[in-house]
């Protein structure tokens, strides 16, 4: 979440948005408690959205915790 208390994920798509949110996902720092395959299993999160959670987690220095090092 946002200082102002909005989520912070990044334009994915309204299915995408919804799936996440239906897994109780509405932050990028809840996106990085799971992997980027769990992730696109939920219907609606697709390859391209993974990306861009990728893309947005990159910029504030998080990733999927498959994406983790050892």
């Amino acid at each position: 979440m946002t200082a102002d208390g909005e989520p912070d994920l990044p334009s994915i798509g309204a299915p995408a948005r919804r799936a996440l949110e239906a897994a109780g996902v509405t932050t990028l720092a809840q996106v990085a408690t799971w992997t980027a395959a769990d992730l696109g299993d939920l219907h609606g999160v697709g390859p391209r959205a993974v990306r861009l959670l990728r893309e947005a987690m990159a910029e504030r220095s998080i990733t999927f915790t498959d994406d983790r090092p050892g």
